[in-house]
């Protein structure tokens, strides 16, 4: 026969015990350097890609995305190529 716990713990945490969120709780959560906000994540591409929407025909993107993940890259490289860049 199995044995009963008695006693569970819960990760459950009670939203009312969130901390308040003061003036100085903001200020601790932005990073200033002389004064400046430093800006978090990847810093900006010096050529960065634009969204498009472009349609092919379905053998020739099973052809890029049969190699694995990295297709987009290489269509745009095929796509460079092909424009002399």
């Amino acid at each position: 026969m199995g044995v009963n716990k008695t006693t569970t713990e819960s990760s459950w945490v009670d939203p009312d015990d969130a901390p308040e969120l003061t003036r100085e709780w903001f200020e601790r959560a932005d990073q200033y350097e002389n004064g400046r906000l430093v800006k978090r994540g990847r810093p900006p591409a010096e050529n960065p890609k634009k969204a498009i929407s472009l349609r092919v025909d379905a053998d020739v993107l099973d052809r890029f995305k049969s190699d694995g993940p990295g297709w987009q890259g290489r269509m745009n490289e095929a796509l460079r190529k092909a424009v002399g860049l």
